[in-house]
């Protein structure tokens, strides 16, 4: 997916993640208070999981903050790879914290216990909050076009499955307490385990972005075709784009008549670039090179 038109993308997606602070923090002391208060390592663990929602979040909108800034002397393609770097620290912290979850409940399986009727509330609302949320920050990943946001969606995601296992367990344990006793703590395992498969997909996503991984066919069909209903513009020679945050920087190297003069050239060139921008709002900037139509580069040998 790419952005769509979105006149301040950088404040929708802080306004998101801001929110999303304030409730992760409310949903990690609620279950944290209530699952030990309850006897339930499944809803402890939920709540683990959602205090690491608060830092990762709180991630989101440092990535967010840096990557605003715009481009300076040494940052010619502005500071956007800082929000890239973020969903990949997401992704890392994700895991250790699933790792930490999983072995923490399996070193309580011996413990043998009933929890409290009580500790299913805070599973039932942080199920029914996290689904609007990651509606609304998918919606805003989208339309900004921030990889760190999606992360978080998906992380939301995940909370809800969470909180599905850990209810699960916990209304297992409940109902039959002798046969599943140890349901509560191999939820909890559960929930962690969950948490880990999603930082390794949140690591590899992000991973891809670093190594300039190109848009997918769509995307560059959508760019060739705004550079060629350019008038002068007879042809494309090369095409290239990288993600640099939020947007997409485009490499182009232009056909166009090998006989007009230099200015003429980069006034097709200069009308190319401004084109695909306008028409484009996942593009941030395109650089354009001008080639001589009809004429063979042997240098040419990749084209996309």
């Amino acid at each position: 997916m790419y952005p769509q038109n979105v006149s301040d993308p950088q404040s929708l997606a802080r306004r998101v993640a801001m929110a999303s602070i304030a409730i992760s923090a409310v949903f990690a002391v609620t279950k944290i208070w209530v699952g030990l208060a309850a006897h339930s390592v499944a809803v402890v663990s939920d709540g683990l999981e959602s205090a690491a929602d608060f830092f990762t979040s709180g991630l989101v909108l440092l990535g967010l903050w840096i990557a605003s800034k715009p481009a300076d002397e040494d940052h010619p393609y502005g500071h956007g790879r800082f929000e890239t770097l973020t969903g990949l620290a997401i992704g890392v912290l994700l895991g250790a914290a699933g790792a930490g979850i999983c072995l923490r409940s399996l070193d309580e399986r011996y413990l043998s216990h009933t929890p409290a009727l009580f500790a299913i509330w805070p599973l039932i609302g942080s199920i029914a909050v996290k689904t609007v949320l990651a509606a609304a920050k998918f919606r805003a990943g989208r339309r900004t076009g921030s990889s760190a946001l999606r992360a978080d969606a998906s992380n939301d995601l995940v909370d809800i499955l969470s909180g599905t296992v850990a209810l699960t367990a916990v209304g297992l344990a409940i109902v039959l307490p002798g046969q599943m006793s140890v349901a509560d703590h191999y939820g909890g395992f559960a929930v962690g385990l969950i948490v880990v498969f999603l930082g390794l997909r949140v690591v590899r996503e992000t991973a891809l972005q670093l190594m300039d991984t190109m848009p997918d066919a769509t995307q560059m069909s959508q760019i060739r075709a705004a550079a060629l209903r350019v008038q002068g513009a007879r042809g494309i020679e090369k095409c290239f784009a990288r993600k640099t945050g939020l947007r997409y920087h485009v490499d182009l190297h232009l056909e166009v008549d090998p006989d007009l003069s230099v200015r003429a050239s980069h006034d097709i060139a200069s009308a190319v670039r401004d084109a695909i921008k306008a028409e484009l709002d996942w593009v941030q900037d395109v650089l354009v090179h001008v080639e001589p139509y009809g004429v063979l580069n042997p240098a040419a040998t990749i084209k996309r």
